[in-house]
């Protein structure tokens, strides 16, 4: 193999040579002639384009890269990523710009590039091939396959050369042309046992119901894997997992007394305080590759702050703790000041690197600091926000310091402030005003790469976020945003009756996928319960309509995550959590949702069997599966359906809703039927025809499975019927 490789390269040396390639026309005309090969500038995805100036001659995902691969008789190398991962670009500067490399992927392989934020649907499938076959999976994943996308050989990153006994990409090609053309018996049998052990993960036996006590296991299971030292779940690397905060917090409702919500607010103080938090510039990085927050993966996913916003924004109301109040408020700022697209809607991230470094815009060394702030307030924040001279970043590669630090704390403001003997506002203000410097200094370094594509399913997730958190905070603008969002989503991301998934530079396309749907739907449910146009309601039905004609399988119950595609080798069905929630559990919760505000129980109906279609894979590992779990919890009840009639702009209907907002009411859907146009509603949610106003006074009417109580004007009453608070003599009486 050695020999075959010096002297592959001795030729392609001798070529290069013999043709005269050293001088700069021909270098630039050699350039040329490899970008012409190369079909990616063509794409709207900003990772492809990251790519269409490489030497390799990338195609995009299509028939005519796999037509081609017939014709040459090659496998196809399949590299799946996304524009602001970090060992995404790692492979592409060691391999994917190398010439040498290139040369050897342009006569082994038909190459083909998939951004896996554009197309989830293919990368699902592949990931799962991955796992399967190697144990682990992430991205860049590197797949080898048939023409008819069988997949042979998975891995994730591939180094250049080989090294510490991982072989590199300049032995590896080598070697699987060989046994491409020397012994295709071994590849046609990988390739079948994959796809048998693909039909079969595809195949879903309904279960019955889960068990009674799946909750308590499903918390009891987090709580194994808890981390009572520095908050969250597992060991370095840790993800912020929001939707176990989310469960959490509804566990801690129901079953007060069993240290749930002490976990949660553990984890969310932790994350916060640490490095996870961008302090300057504020949002989440991706996740930590230590145990204890500090020292994060510098991307920001917008579906990461959609997800922690809401569950800040339950943890606030569960308990009133102001700063996680202050973090949802914050964490809005910087993505309706970096992520906000002009024309509505959300961009998808932004890159940990910057310059060829990962992290370089976040960091700051001392002299920096001392040169922007001046020595006095430096020395506070080295005391406050723990900088320290030699640094507290370590090289990943090297595990060294490298002299630059991550700002982050250690204690809470209220114990910080009594350390240094003033009040907890007279430090958060010299906080601030430092802040704003560190800010201003830090607009000026090369920003991260932004990935500018808008995204339906990630969308959702911020118009659901930033609906609850106007509901939450009391603030329009959150509202304002999240209908923004929506409506150009509506506007521009329309196909038919359906949806598309992907928005970037005008250009609306790919058929959307379950999450597209789930999340969206999500979204609209939560933004008809801050605005109350009924517009957002109808929608919602219409898409969940739309959704289960062309997702739901009517034998083994369940959504597929893609429609009907004969570009897919299977179509999955998937329920675990990941990095965001299953579309699955999410549909569960809209459709739940969905019968109360309708009073539609086909819609519940559905839930259940969508429930049972993976039952037997739930009732294994409950704490797999949390966002199922809050679903089951509002399944479970107590469930309540409170409708408020009133006038919209009348002071005592501003002041029943201000009352409910004040409460955390996971289990409950709030309507709003308008004496100005009562019947919007009673159109859409039947039950709600003859819910008029008492004494022309804004009147309640809370109700379980359509069965409603008296209905009353008095806020006291309300609270009470919905078991927030106990009755006194007076409303015990009524």
């Amino acid at each position: 193999m050695k020999n075959a490789k010096t002297i592959y390269r001795g030729m392609l040396l001798l070529l290069v040579l013999s043709a005269g390639c050293w001088n700069a026309d021909s270098i630039n005309y050699r350039k040329e002639n490899l970008v012409k090969k190369n079909q990616l500038q063509f794409e709207k995805s900003p990772y492809l384009l990251q790519h269409a100036t490489n030497p390799v001659s990338w195609h995009p995902w299509g028939e005519a890269a796999f037509a081609k691969a017939r014709e040459e008789n090659k496998p196809v190398f399949l590299s799946i990523g996304y524009s602001t991962c970090h060992w995404c670009h790692v492979m592409a500067h060691e391999s994917f710009e190398d010439p040498e490399v290139a040369a050897l992927m342009n006569e082994a392989f038909i190459n083909i590039k998939v951004d896996r934020e554009e197309r989830p649907d293919i990368d699902h499938i592949y990931m799962t091939v991955c796992q399967m076959m190697t144990g682990s999976g992430g991205w860049p994943l590197s797949i080898v396959m048939t023409a008819e996308k069988t997949p042979f050989f998975a891995a994730t990153y591939i180094p250049k050369l080989t090294r510490f006994g991982r072989k590199g990409l300049v032995d590896l090609i080598p070697e699987i042309q060989r046994v491409w053309e020397h012994e295709p018996e071994d590849i046609e049998a990988i390739s079948e046992r994959v796809m048998n052990a693909l039909r079969d993960r595809a195949v879903a036996s309904p279960g019955d119901d889960v068990k009674p006590n799946t909750l308590t296991v499903a918390f009891e299971q987090l709580k194994q894997q808890y981390d009572a030292d520095h908050g969250g779940f597992g060991d370095a690397p840790k993800f912020p997992s929001p939707h176990n905060l989310l469960f959490l917090s509804r566990f801690a409702q129901r079953e007060p007394n069993t240290g749930s919500m002490e976990m949660l607010a553990k984890t969310l103080t932790a994350m916060r305080q640490g490095g996870l938090w961008d302090h300057v510039g504020h949002g989440f990085h991706r996740y930590s590759t230590d145990a204890y927050w500090l020292l994060p993966h510098f991307e920001k996913m917008l579906y990461d702050q959609a997800m922690l916003a809401l569950a800040y924004l339950d943890g606030y109301q569960l308990t009133r703790n102001p700063e996680f109040g202050r973090t949802a408020r914050e964490l809005f700022s910087y993505v309706l000041r970096e992520l906000n697209a002009p024309t509505g809607g959300f961009y998808s991230a932004e890159d940990a690197d910057s310059e060829g470094e990962e992290g370089k815009f976040y960091l700051w060394s001392e002299k920096e600091l001392q040169r922007v702030l001046g020595d006095t307030d430096a020395e506070w924040l080295s005391r406050v926000l723990n900088s320290v001279p030699e640094g507290n970043y370590l090289d990943q590669a090297t595990g060294e310091l490298t002299g630059m630090n991550i700002l982050h704390l250690k204690k809470n403001w209220a114990e910080l402030a009594e350390k240094e003997g003033v009040f907890d506002s007279e430090l958060q203000e010299r906080w601030s005003d430092i802040r704003e410097k560190l800010f201003a200094a830090r607009k000026e370094r090369v920003h991260p790469h932004l990935d500018d594509k808008i995204l339906t399913d990630w969308n959702g997730l911020m118009i659901a976020a930033l609906a609850r958190g106007a509901l939450v905070l009391d603030e329009p603008a959150y509202a304002e945003a999240a209908k923004a969002a929506a409506d150009f989503i509506l506007r521009n991301m329309r196909s038919g009756d359906g949806l598309l998934h992907r928005y970037r530079d005008g250009d609306a396309a790919i058929p959307a996928n379950l999450d597209d749907y789930a999340f969206f739907i999500y979204g609209l449910l939560n933004l008809y319960e801050v605005t109350f146009d009924t517009v957002y309601l109808e929608t919602a039905l219409e898409l969940n309509d739309y959704l289960h004609q062309h997702f739901w399988d009517d034998v083994a119950g369940g959504y597929y995550f893609s429609v009907e595609n004969p570009d897919l080798i299977t179509r999955q069905k998937m329920i675990y959590d990941g990095a965001v929630p299953s579309g699955n559990s999410v549909q569960t919760l809209n459709l739940l949702r969905l019968a109360r505000f309708t009073g539609q129980s086909e819609l519940e109906a559905f839930s259940v069997n969508l429930i049972r279609t993976f039952s037997t894979e739930v009732n294994a590992v409950p704490a797999a599966h949390t966002f199922l779990m809050s679903a089951l919890t509002f399944a479970t009840g107590p469930t309540y359906e409170i409708v408020v009639s009133g006038k919209t702009d009348a002071d005592d209907t501003k002041a029943m809703f201000a009352a409910l907002r004040e409460h955390y009411l996971p289990n409950s859907v709030v309507l709003f039927r308008p004496a100005e146009n009562p019947t919007a509603l009673s159109k859409i949610a039947a039950f709600t025809e003859n819910q008029t106003m008492l004494d022309n006074a804004a009147t309640a009417y809370v109700c379980q499975h359509g069965q409603c109580q008296l209905p009353t004007t008095s806020i006291e009453k309300m609270l009470v019927l919905l078991g927030i608070s106990k009755p006194d003599e007076e409303t015990a009486e009524e």
